[in-house]
């Protein structure tokens, strides 16, 4: 799958969003890419994760996991396409751990998903979360990275699309200077 159809997809879905948007990373961006507009099709989520497969079906993977909220499907279509167990962490008390039966076996070889990767924070406290429960990260991937290919996350790593989106701490935000607010349509932190 190209990166122009899948950006087609984004835009034909609403899912790629203008404005002035706060990131769960604490970054602020002009703007924003909406994956639970896009994975809400099965259809269409099916078809973008496995492309994502396709691209680290070499690792031998043994177990797919995200990041809740966002990643929970692109995990689940992911690890389908690859015929092996979805797993997602998820935040308690601001740490993500693993939950609800979940568990990660000493060795088993992992692959860490998300949606979209800006700076990479989530993606790599997945990657905590997976060593401390013995598991081996073999590769990470994502839909959309949105990092122009920066984000360092000390294993292999490949996108659908890669992006070089500008985002700003919120004290050099142009557009908070110029008197706009930013909106926060993220899950990481949401009351």
């Amino acid at each position: 799958m190209e990166q122009e159809e899948v950006l087609d997809i984004y835009r034909r879905t609403g899912a790629l969003l203008t404005g002035h948007f706060l990131l769960s990373s604490g970054l602020h961006s002009d703007r924003y890419l909406q994956s639970a507009l896009v994975l809400q099709q099965p259809d269409i989520a099916t078809k973008l994760c496995a492309a994502l497969a396709d691209h680290v079906k070499d690792h031998k993977i043994e177990v797919v996991i995200a990041p809740a909220l966002g990643g929970v499907f692109v995990s689940h279509e992911t690890a389908r396409a690859l015929g092996v167990r979805a797993l997602f962490a998820e935040r308690v008390n601001g740490e993500l751990t693993l939950r609800r039966g979940f568990t990660i076996r000493p060795g088993e070889r992992v692959l860490v998903v998300e949606d979209v990767i800006t700076t990479g924070k989530s993606t790599r406290e997945t990657i905590e979360v997976v060593t401390k429960a013995g598991g081996s990260v073999v590769a990470a991937a994502s839909l959309v990275d949105r990092s122009g290919g920066k984000a360092e996350l000390g294993v292999p790593y490949r996108s659908l699309v890669t992006l070089d989106v500008p985002s700003y701490a919120a004290d050099v935000c142009p557009m908070c200077k110029a008197g706009s607010a930013p909106v926060k349509p993220g899950s990481r932190g949401l009351k």
